[in-house]
C-alpha cells in the first residue's frame, strides 16, 4: 500500500470519528425529510394493510380456507373482504397526495427560505 493510499484510509477512518458542521444544505435535507418520511411511512402501512385485506378476500373466495374455518359458502364474504381490500389499497394514492401536499404547505416557507439562502451563495 503507497502513502497516499494510506493517507486517503487514514483520512476516512478519522472522518467517521470527528463531528461534522451542520450546513445549510444539511438542514434544507433535513426539512425534506421531515416532509416526506412521515407521509411515505403511512403509505407503506396503509397499502400493506390494504393488500393483506384484499388478499384474504381472495383466499376465501380461490381457496378452501372458508371449509376449515367452518363457513358454509365463502363466496360472499371473501368477496366483501377482497373489495374492502382494493378500496383500501386504490384510496392509498390520493390520501397520499393529500398528506404530502399538507406537510409541503406547512414547511414550504421554510424551505423556499432555506434554498434562496443557498442558491444567492
Amino acid at each position: 500500500m503507497n502513502k497516499n493510499d494510506q493517507e486517503f484510509l487514514v483520512q476516512k477512518i478519522r472522518s467517521q470519528y470527528t463531528e461534522k458542521e451542520s450546513t445549510q444544505l444539511d438542514e434544507l435535507k433535513e426539512l425534506d425529510k421531515k416532509v416526506k418520511t412521515p407521509v411515505n411511512v403511512f403509505a407503506y402501512v396503509f397499502g400493506s394493510i390494504g393488500a393483506i385485506i384484499m388478499g384474504s378476500g381472495m383466499s376465501l373466495v380461490m381457496t378452501d380456507l372458508g371449509e376449515k374455518l367452518g363457513m358454509g359458502d365463502a363466496m360472499i364474504p371473501g368477496v366483501v373482504i377482497g373489495v374492502i381490500g382494493l378500496v383500501l389499497v386504490l384510496m392509498n394514492y390520493p390520501i397520499y397526495k393529500k398528506l404530502l401536499s399538507s406537510r409541503k404547505e406547512k414547511y414550504a416557507e421554510q424551505i423556499i427560505e432555506l434554498s434562496n439562502k443557498l442558491m444567492e451563495g
